[in-house]
């Protein structure tokens, strides 16, 4: 059963409007059952208003407000010893998602309510009791990075000054150095889980909070990981092979799961095929890759044979490919005799386009399937749990990853790996934990597994990290059983890393 009340540091409901320099707070009272235990808690509503820092003094000033960022905290009422109350700060991607589906469909108390395995249903969304919620351990901040949620620049502001690789690492670093100051949270065991992008961001962070503030982590939760763009990108103008490679895996299981493989491969459990697939992927396929066009006769048609067998679509197809079929693609291609694409952040999900006869699918039926759900929800929670109401949309996700500036990496792969293995050679005891879905399309989990595998750490450090892996797609938390499984290993994990 919730039980709520609100109140709000002018006495009234917060009507805020998210251009304004005033910070403004709305609290509320709750209680929950998380992990079998009864847990009262208080959510904050609020926005943070971040300033110029003078070059002459070193310090914030309050006469130039440059930004406001919008979080929302659940603590856990009566925390008598907060230096022993770890708290995990929490965002998506994008770049340019706010901190909706996190919040809405893993470590929010409340959860929009799917069927088993993840699908939405019919409008409208409702919300049911998050059972999952990690608030039996840890108190919970989710934080809206600038330009997206309710977060917003001042007038003036520049976009480079906040939506590029450094600026928005600096910005959310500057967040949580302040809300850590604010709140008595420096002495705390610290967490920050980013997913996908947020993954990019929360290795920054790490490397950013130590360097900048000498604030140290206990762990960091990498969801739906990607550290090393060229894992994952493939520009028509280079030779960039390695996504290919590091895709097939997730196409085999996308293919196991659609049931378009060989028989003998079809009979097998999920896991035998990928771990097949990733053997043949890291061993003939990568070599013959690296061979391109000197690969002739009889040698390249086993190859485009063992492609077509785990990845479910025609040799004919993958010889037209040369070898190299594109994420973008097969969404289009692996059910086109059935009329259907795949999504590509859940390969589970299928949708239909306007004919078969597309090379690219025109939308991802995944996330059409989160998105009403995820905004329903959380519209009507704010106004009508959270007592927070304004006049300014909630900006769940914009296109700002088509003008993200890049900075140093700028006609570059960007990579965030060497920040993460300075912030762990730093920090030793830095503990990191990698969720991967086996069908995500967006950031697989053998690209995952490839940088890990290049961090270029010694063994000792290397056991800081932990990589689990879920039968869904790149919110596996979607699916409740993976769900369960999911918070079983965050919560182990936030209770061995304090």
């Amino acid at each position: 059963m919730l039980q709520s009340d609100s109140s709000c540091a002018d006495g009234s409901l917060a009507r805020s409007q998210a251009h304004t320099t005033t910070e403004q707070t709305v609290v509320t009272h709750h209680k929950g059952i998380f992990n079998n235990q009864s847990i009262e808690y208080c959510a904050s509503c609020a926005s943070m208003v971040l300033r110029e820092e003078s070059e002459k003094e070193g310090h914030w000033e309050g006469e130039k407000p440059r930004a406001t960022i919008f979080y929302t905290a659940y603590t856990k009422t009566g925390s008598a010893n907060l230096e022993q109350r770890p708290i995990i700060f929490c965002f998506n991607g994008g770049p340019g998602s706010s901190s909706i589906w996190l919040h809405m469909t893993l470590f929010g108390p409340q959860r929009v309510l799917l069927d088993e395995q993840g699908a939405a249903g019919k409008p409208p969304h409702r919300l049911t009791p998050n059972e999952f919620c990690l608030l039996d351990v840890s108190d919970i901040v989710f934080i809206d990075p600038i330009g997206t949620g309710y977060s917003r620049m001042l007038e003036g502001e520049k976009v480079a000054q906040f939506h590029d690789i450094e600026t928005d690492i600096q910005s959310v670093g500057e967040f949580i150095r302040l809300y850590c100051s604010r709140n008595k949270r420096w002495a705390s065991p610290k967490f920050i889980a980013g997913e996908s992008y947020g993954s990019t961001r929360a290795c920054g962070l790490a490397h950013y909070l130590q360097t900048k503030h000498g604030m140290y982590l206990n762990g960091l939760i990498l969801i739906s990981c990607v550290l090393d763009f060229i894992t994952l990108w493939v520009e028509p103008s280079d030779v960039n092979d390695l996504p290919f490679a590091l895709f097939l895996p997730t196409m085999a299981a996308t293919a196991w799961y659609h049931r378009k493989l060989p028989a003998d491969l079809q009979k097998q459990s999920l896991q035998a095929v990928v771990a097949q697939a990733e053997a043949f992927a890291a061993n003939e396929y990568t070599l013959a890759l690296f061979k391109g066009r000197s690969l002739t006769g009889e040698a390249r048609q086993r190859i485009v044979a063992q492609v077509a067998r785990f990845t479910g679509v025609s040799e004919q197809f993958v010889e037209r490919c040369d070898l190299r079929i594109d994420d973008s693609r097969y969404y289009t291609e692996l059910l086109r005799d059935q009329g259907k694409t795949i999504g590509r952040l859940d390969s589970r999900f299928t949708g239909q386009d306007r004919d078969s006869a597309g090379e690219l699918a025109l939308t991802d039926p995944a996330r059409s399937n989160l998105l009403g759900a995820c905004a329903t929800a959380f519209n009507h929670y704010m106004r009508e749990t959270l007592a927070y109401v304004s006049d300014s949309p909630y900006t769940i996700m914009t296109s700002l990853y088509k003008t993200w500036g890049w900075g140093d990496y700028k006609n570059k792969y960007a990579s965030v790996s060497d920040k993460l293995r300075e912030a762990m050679q730093a920090n030793p005891h830095l503990q990191v934990l990698i969720a991967s879905g086996y069908f995500d399309l967006a950031t697989p989990h053998f690209a995952t597994d490839y940088t890990i595998d290049h961090l270029r750490i010694g063994a000792q450090l290397r056991n800081n990290i932990a990589v689990k892996y879920y039968e869904a797609g790149h919110m596996m938390y979607i699916h409740k059983p993976s769900l369960a499984s999911l918070s079983e290993d965050l919560r182990a994990f936030i209770i061995r890393s304090q």
